[in-house]
């Protein structure tokens, strides 16, 4: 009987700069799931406004990252897809190419459900966001999933153990390698199991709205 590996649809998210530039991402990004918005109100949310975007597609984005590029600005394009779940049950998602603050997550979260992935190679470490109606609920530094955090961090302790997290402070150094090179898969795999979409390559070939990203 053979199984499937529930990180190898999200392998392509993992590739290092010297094997591919990092792949289609680069190496410095954040992925987020909004539960109760379209995809025109996250824009707006990352706008800061009334700017709901214009229609693009990833080939169209001109801050995409590049190997050289370890920083993009705070202005760069927000692109969200509606997800291929009825409208009543869908998780739009987003996704800028500069990372995104913690602190960024639990405000965009205000009146909905926000679940960030982020990975970054340089100055920040990998991380997971989860959020509802401004609080911050669980999160965890992807390579360090013992160091849960947040109102309720162990909210998401039983899918964390389906994928094969070690829950508590490893003691072992295969369990560290192990959480150190599949820590984003791992992410993404846990969002997936949360929100009820993978984020897969032909995510990139769909529909985009694009709108500017302020800060404060």
């Amino acid at each position: 009987m053979t199984t499937t590996d529930p990180l190898a649809p999200f392998q392509w998210l993992n590739v290092s700069e010297n094997d591919g530039g990092g792949g289609p991402l680069g190496v410095i990004f954040s992925v987020a799931f909004f539960s109760g918005l379209d995809p025109a109100e996250v824009v707006r949310r990352f706008g800061r406004g009334e700017d709901s975007g214009q229609e693009s597609d990833f080939d169209g984005l001109d801050d995409k990252p590049t190997s050289s590029s370890a920083r993009r600005t705070a202005g760069m394009a927000a692109a969200t897809w509606a997800s291929s779940r009825p409208a009543s049950g869908a998780w739009p998602s987003s996704l800028r190419l500069d990372g995104t603050d913690h602190e960024v997550v639990s405000r965009l979260s205000r009146g909905c459900e926000v679940l960030a992935v982020t990975r970054h190679d340089y100055a920040a470490e990998h991380s997971f966001e989860y959020a509802i109606d401004g609080a911050r609920v669980t999160g965890y530094p992807l390579r360090h999933p013992y160091e849960r955090y947040g109102s309720d961090p162990d909210r998401l302790n039983g899918f964390m153990r389906e994928l094969g997290m070690v829950l508590d402070k490893p003691e072992d150094d295969a369990t560290w390698e192990d959480n150190y090179d599949n820590a984003v898969p791992r992410g993404f795999a846990l969002a997936a199991k949360v929100t009820g979409v993978s984020f897969t390559p032909d995510m990139l070939g769909r529909p985009m709205l694009v709108g500017p990203i302020k800060e404060r």
